[in-house]
C-alpha cells in the first residue's frame, strides 16, 4: 500500500484548522455526529486524508473543537439579544438555534465529549451556561444553583422534544413554536418568583 500523498490533495491551505471545522460543522448537519470521520473531512476540505492530524491527532479532538464553536457561536447569539424582562427572547433563541443546526446541537451536548478533557470547550460551555444563570438571577436574585439547572432542563427539554419531532403539527406550524417557548418561560418565571418570595 502506497503511504504518498493521493494526487489532487495538497497539504498546503491557507487556514485548514478553520477549514477542517467549517467541514466538519456542514458533515453534521449532514449525516450527524456519529457518521463524522477524519477522512471525510479532509475529503471535504480538498487535502490528503493525513493532514487533519496536524491540527487535531484524533477525531475527539476535532470533535471538541467543533462543539466549542457551537457554544461561543450560542452564547454570542444570547448575549446579542436585546435587554428586556423576562427569559421568552432567550427560550426563544436557545431554540431556534438548536433547529437552525441540529447536528452541532446534539454534538454540543449529546456527543459523549467531556468538558472537562479540553480546556476550550470547557470554557466555552461555562460561558454560555453562565449567560443563563445570569438571566435566571435577573428575575430571581436569591435563586440557587438547583433552581438554575432546573431553568436549564425545562428550556433542554422543550428543544429536544421539538427536535425529535414529537409534537403535534397544529404545535409547531404558523408561530407555534414561540407561542410555545413563551409558555415555557412565563411558567418558569412564575415558578422562580414564587420560590423566591418569603
Amino acid at each position: 500500500m502506497s503511504t504518498s500523498e493521493p494526487a489532487g490533495q495538497p497539504y498546503h491551505h491557507g487556514d485548514l484548522r478553520r477549514a477542517l471545522v467549517a467541514a466538519a460543522r456542514a458533515l453534521l448537519e449532514e449525516s450527524g455526529p456519529e457518521a463524522l470521520s477524519l477522512r471525510d473531512v479532509a475529503r471535504r476540505v480538498g487535502v490528503s486524508h493525513s493532514a487533519p492530524y496536524r491540527h487535531f491527532p484524533t477525531r475527539q479532538a476535532l470533535l471538541a473543537a467543533v462543539a466549542a464553536e457551537g457554544f461561543a457561536a450560542l452564547s454570542a447569539r444570547m448575549t446579542a439579544l436585546p435587554a428586556a424582562p423576562g427569559l421568552a427572547g432567550g427560550f426563544r433563541c436557545y431554540l431556534g438555534f438548536a433547529r437552525e443546526q441540529p447536528g452541532l446541537f446534539r454534538l454540543m451536548f449529546e456527543g459523549g465529549m467531556e468538558a472537562s478533557a479540553d480546556p476550550t470547550l470547557r470554557a466555552a460551555s461555562e460561558q454560555a451556561y453562565d449567560g443563563l444563570r445570569r438571566a435566571v438571577h435577573r428575575l430571581a436574585p436569591a435563586a440557587d444553583r438547583a433552581a438554575v439547572v432546573a431553568a436549564w432542563a425545562q428550556l433542554h427539554g422543550l428543544t429536544l422534544i421539538v427536535l425529535s419531532g414529537q409534537l403535534a403539527e397544529d404545535l409547531v406550524r404558523d408561530g407555534g413554536l414561540d407561542v410555545l417557548a413563551d409558555r415555557a418561560a412565563a411558567i418558569l418565571e412564575a415558578g422562580l418568583r414564587a420560590a423566591g418570595s418569603p
